[in-house]
């Protein structure tokens, strides 16, 4: 893939917004339904490493099956059309973007605006998913006997009415919107110093290694970011995890918090971070890689497209 390639996205092509908007959707749905499957074994094993060991132990539900809900999709779209309208108000990054060496598919921000558009997408998915990520931890746990979705779904509203399946809202978005952030932030930087690196290495004379290099850079970087980001933000996604188990009992952040350090001690705000960062590192890294691939190549035909009915 060429240096050249990489400035298709800019081109401007026939194509509505709204059909762009629908194949970052589904690109995203793809890329997102992936990694979820291929890792959806470690999401359960953090959510049991998660939940609090005291207590009377529920009894376990041998029915149990994975439920595969990802909220990549809306992130990758509602992202695509901040970066894009930030892109176009900003001249200045407009010509940056058009002039810079990129292995990306996507628009080229400041670190602010990677960090904010970042954190925005995410919390704003994050509340339109909020329903099923709810429906997902109690599934998934062995302090409920659910045996279906719909029978979870029913309970939870039965007993804690709507706000129920909204349990840990506050929480989820505090983890999510500097993890979001700093994951867009880390995957940018990253890969503006591996492009450079890979051109630079190019210049001495290994022909070809950058045109061969941006699936490599996109992948390493979105690891190398969801890592990062993951071991930063891991004390909320475990107080996130205890808020929608036992609402009743954790009540909100700054309760759950102190509970769980009084219960369990600082260890507990740290719980499944090893699952977690393995599984958000290989997740992020093949659904980024997967989509910006898919995103890259849908720009140069519809600009190849473009050129031909001119």
């Amino acid at each position: 893939m060429s240096n050249n390639s990489a400035l298709a996205p800019q081109v401007k092509t026939g194509t509505s917004k709204s059909s762009k908007t629908v194949f970052h959707f589904a690109a995203g749905l793809c890329s997102g339904l992936t990694s979820s499957i291929l890792l959806q074994p470690a999401d359960l094993l953090k959510t049991r490493v998660q939940q609090s060991g005291h207590g009377t132990t529920p009894p376990s539900n041998p029915q149990k099956h994975p439920l595969l809900s990802t909220p990549h999709p809306l992130i990758m779209a509602c992202l695509n059309a901040l970066r894009q309208t930030v892109a176009q108000a900003n001249t200045q990054a407009a010509l940056a973007s058009s002039t810079s060496k990129s292995s990306s598919a996507l628009p080229k921000l400041s670190n602010t605006a990677n960090l904010a558009t970042g954190a925005i997408a995410r919390v704003a998915a994050g509340f339109v998913m909020m329903p099923v990520t709810v429906l997902k931890v109690r599934y998934e746990s062995d302090y409920y006997a659910y045996r279906s979705l719909v029978g979870a779904g029913r309970d939870i509203v039965r007993t804690e009415g709507f706000r129920g399946l909204f349990a840990g809202f506050g929480a989820t978005a505090a983890r999510d919107a500097p993890y979001a952030g700093l994951y867009v932030l880390f995957y940018e930087q990253l890969k503006r110093r591996l492009a450079t690196l890979s051109t630079e290495s190019n210049n001495d004379g290994l022909q070809g290694a950058a045109s061969s290099s941006s699936p490599s850079i996109n992948f390493v970087s979105g690891a190398s970011a969801a890592g990062l980001a993951t071991a930063i933000t891991n004390p909320f996604d475990a107080v996130k995890t205890r808020l929608q188990l036992m609402p009743a009992k954790y009540g909100n952040m700054v309760r759950a918090t102190r509970l769980m350090i009084h219960e369990d001690g600082m260890r507990s705000l740290f719980g499944g971070l090893g699952l977690r960062m393995a599984r958000k590192a290989f997740s992020s890294a093949l659904a980024w890689t997967v989509y910006e691939e898919l995103i890259l190549r849908a720009e140069k035909r519809w600009a190849a497209n473009h050129e031909m009915r001119l």
